[in-house]
Formats: C-alpha cells, structure tokens, sequence
C-alpha cells in the first residue's frame, strides 16, 4: 500500500519572497525619484532623457514586480509559482540599468 503523499508546506516562503519583491521595488522608486530630482535641478537636455530613461525602466520593473507578487498570491505551489527565466532576465536588466542611470546622474 502506497501512503499518499503529504501536501508541501511553504511556511513563510512566498510570504519572504512578496516582501522581498515589494523591497526591490522601493528601493527602485526611491533611485528614479531622486534621479530625476537630480536631473531635474541640472536642467540639461541629457538629464531630461535620462529621466525619461529611468522612469520607463522603473514602469518596467514595477510591471515584473507587480505580476511575480499576483503570480506568489494566486498559487499555493506548484509551477505557476516558479519564475521565469525571461522574467528574472528583465527583471535584472532593468535594475542594473536604473542603478545605471541613476548613477550617471549623480556623478
């Protein structure tokens, strides 16, 4: 006789993971906000477009961010939980290059 298998108990993982999700997600905001407030006391047409560059590169981690954090509180377990590796990709390049941007304002 074949016992069924007990059902996976996640604890707090997902909970860590939305939590994370929403961490990375200030930290991003609070970078694009005080580039732009940088870019925006120089004046200059580069950091007007840079600006621009950050602020559509936040709208895209805040895009990812926002779909793992429905994705972590729809499903339990299961594949529909696992991330994917383009939406890891995007993620990740969309974090570097605000941090990117948000340095090349500074200095």
């Amino acid at each position: 006789m074949n016992a069924p298998a007990p059902e996976r108990d996640p604890g707090l993982q997902p909970e860590r993971t939305r939590l994370a999700w929403r961490r990375t997600t200030l930290s991003s905001t609070v970078a694009a906000v005080l580039a732009a407030k940088t870019a925006l006391h120089d004046g200059t047409a580069a950091g007007f477009a840079a600006v621009i560059l950050c602020g559509l590169l936040w709208l895209g981690f805040l895009t990812l961010a926002h779909l793992r954090i429905r994705a972590l509180a729809t499903a339990e377990t299961g594949p529909a939980t696992r991330l994917r590796t383009r939406h890891a990709t995007a993620a990740t390049l969309c974090t570097a290059a605000l941090a990117l941007c948000a340095a090349a304002l500074v200095f």
